[in-house]
């Protein structure tokens, strides 16, 4: 160990502590090693140590403190200098053409650690080997990444974010140069080059001497020019937007936000909505809110109904702190809030963005080239409306990064991608940024708003006519928690081997009859001729989908970040169908019964999601 340190007993352990204070520049994570180390304190050290934070295709995402496992400057000085080796070896010319780099407004005091830190170092590593970089100046939403990428033809993209996590994270997000987010095999080949680039080279650390270098350009003011003008492609009623009398309320939960969201709706001629005062600057303490996630509905919008309440507002908008994702809510008249979920908001965009998009095509054969696409983890609304009028719908796995990169495989074969979304609020209403995009979808769903007002429609009497029209697209996520691995293994390796034989699936649940099963952590497909699944398959993460004959779909997956079994189940009904409480109530059953027989919470000892 270092000079005055006692040993831990730990060789491997002390083997790491020892080359972390060799190469950590940074006082604050130093001392806190230092701190450990003279405790004693062993498991506290193995947590910060035992295993390097695992670089994904959504790149990395812990909590800021010291040690491998931990965002800070020594991690992400590695991580960067890793993916930097690795753009090398991929395109031959980085140096005529660069990467960007963004950052929120996170900041972890105790370790030093913020994300306009950790995008400078981040600079400074690229710098040091020739590489021009596009550094933003001040904070900017995530989608802010991806369009520049795209706009400026560049190699990469770095956002430096957590998004919606709890104040202590952070996280480093990478885009490939067609401007989606990196897939397989990038993923493997960065960590690998990562393993291999520990040691910081001796310019990594010096943030000072690159900010003043000709290699760093600040692209903040040409971007959003830019981008406020590619998002106006979308804005077709201007008269409408102007003379609008709806009254909108907008949080950015205490995240980036607020600006970029003001002058979204300035570009679409619509009056600004009320900031929350309380959220709408940047705070990475996030003060009002447990958690900065409107994913969790009303606890998150408390202020913002209040506001909305004093302003005599409607709706209520909402982002997560990276301003990637948006959440929608609407005062009822019974005078209650509706926060409309992921897949409900997904049902309006969608058919807004349709309904634009036809009014202004007659071509009747033009819809033949039309595209959207959704996470197969969410609502089968957009299949329908497909199969009504005439476009084209695609299923990709969850995650934007798969949207994000066959919406870019469509557009470059001609196609045109109208939309494409997640249950978990996140929109591509605009194909100039190939990810999730919380600006522009709040710009052109105030749009739909003022344009639904001038019919005397609601959002919700909106989504009963989409229902209507259709079929009703009813739908129940939820989760349990369990931290046990084998647990989790066992659960799923029952439900391949049901009957005790192998590779034999139930063919009921319950009541309810079964008429398909698509496992694509094996790659079965019993709706294939060969029984071989379309979409691509991963053998390190669970995920198993029923089809019911009762026009039911339920699929449970693993959380790659979190230690959770996820369900996401849907009741679709056909057009005419429309005794709304019967559906609800089938639902309600089929869940019950998946719980019970899939899931056997009791026998398995998992924890329901808190409520």
């Amino acid at each position: 160990m270092e000079e005055g340190l006692k040993p831990t007993g730990d060789r491997k352990l002390d083997q790491a502590v020892r080359q972390w204070l060799q190469y950590d520049r940074n006082p604050k994570t130093s001392s806190l090693v230092k701190d450990m180390v003279n405790d004693g304190a062993v498991e506290a050290l193995k947590k910060c140590f035992s295993s390097r934070m695992e670089f994904g295709t959504a790149g990395l995402r812990a909590a800021m403190g010291p040690g491998v496992s931990c965002m800070n400057d020594l991690t992400i000085i590695q991580t960067t200098q890793g993916f930097c080796r690795y753009l090398e070896q991929s395109f031959g010319n980085l140096k005529e053409r660069g990467v960007v780099i963004g950052y929120d407004a996170r900041a972890h005091p105790p370790s030093g650690g913020s994300s306009k830190r950790f995008a400078r170092l981040a600079a400074a590593v690229f710098i040091s080997q020739g590489v021009p970089v596009h550094l933003f100046s001040e904070i900017t939403p995530t989608p802010f990444v991806p369009f520049t990428v795209s706009h400026l033809g560049l190699c990469a993209g770095i956002m430096v974010t957590a998004s919606h996590n709890p104040k202590q994270d952070n996280g480093y997000k990478v885009y490939w140069e067609n401007g989606a987010q990196i897939v397989s095999p990038h993923d493997a080949g960065i960590s690998k080059a990562i393993e291999e680039n520990l040691e910081p080279w001796p310019e990594s650390w010096n943030t000072e001497e690159a900010l003043k270098t000709p290699l760093l350009k600040d692209p903040y003011q040409d971007i959003t020019t830019q981008y406020f003008q590619a998002i106006q492609r979308h804005c077709h009623h201007r008269e409408i937007n102007k003379n609008s009398q709806v009254k909108i309320v907008h949080t950015s939960v205490h995240g980036v936000g607020h600006t970029f969201v003001q002058s979204a709706f300035e570009a679409f001629d619509l009056h600004p909505p009320y900031p929350v005062e309380e959220q709408k600057d940047p705070d990475p303490e996030f003060p009002t809110v447990k958690y900065p996630n409107p994913e969790e509905g009303k606890g998150v919008l408390t202020l913002s109904f209040a506001l909305a309440e004093r302003e005599g507002a409607s709706v209520v908008l909402a982002n997560d702190p990276d301003a990637d994702r948006l959440a929608v809510a609407e005062k009822l008249e019974s005078g209650q809030w509706r926060v409309f979920s992921g897949n409900e908001l997904g049902a309006l965009l969608g058919w807004w963005l349709f309904h634009c998009w036809r009014v202004q095509n007659s071509d009747a054969a033009a819809v033949k080239s039309i595209y959207m696409l959704a996470s197969t983890v969410s609502s089968k609304i957009l299949r329908a409306i497909a199969l009504k009028e005439g476009f084209h719908f695609e299923e990709t796995l969850t995650g934007f990064k798969w949207m994000g990169n066959r919406a870019k495989d469509l557009l470059d074969q001609g196609k045109s991608v109208l939309f494409a979304f997640e249950e978990a609020i996140g929109y591509m209403c605009c194909n100039s940024v190939l990810d999730k995009d919380g600006v522009s979808a709040a710009a052109i769903a105030g749009e739909m708003i003022s344009y639904l007002a001038t019919k005397n429609k609601s959002l919700s009497q909106q989504l009963t006519t989409i229902f209507e029209e259709y079929g009703y697209h009813i739908s129940k996520n939820s989760y349990f928690i369990c931290h046990d691995q084998e647990v989790i293994r066992s659960l799923f390796e029952r439900l391949r081997n049901f009957s005790g034989k192998k590779d034999s699936y139930p063919s009921e649940c319950g009541r309810f009859s079964i008429s398909a099963v698509r496992d694509l952590t094996t790659g079965y497909d019993s709706n294939q001729p060969d029984n071989k699944a379309i979409l691509p398959t991963s053998s390190s993460s669970q995920m198993i989908t029923f089809t019911f004959s009762n026009g039911g779909v339920a699929t449970m997956r693993t959380s790659g970040t979190e230690p959770k079994i996820k369900y996401y189940t849907e009741l679709c009904a056909a057009p005419g169908n429309s005794d709304v409480t019967h559906l609800k109530k089938e639902l309600d059953d089929l869940v019950d019964a998946i719980v019970e027989n899939f899931f056997q919470p009791v026998k398995n000892k998992l924890q329901p999601k808190p409520e």
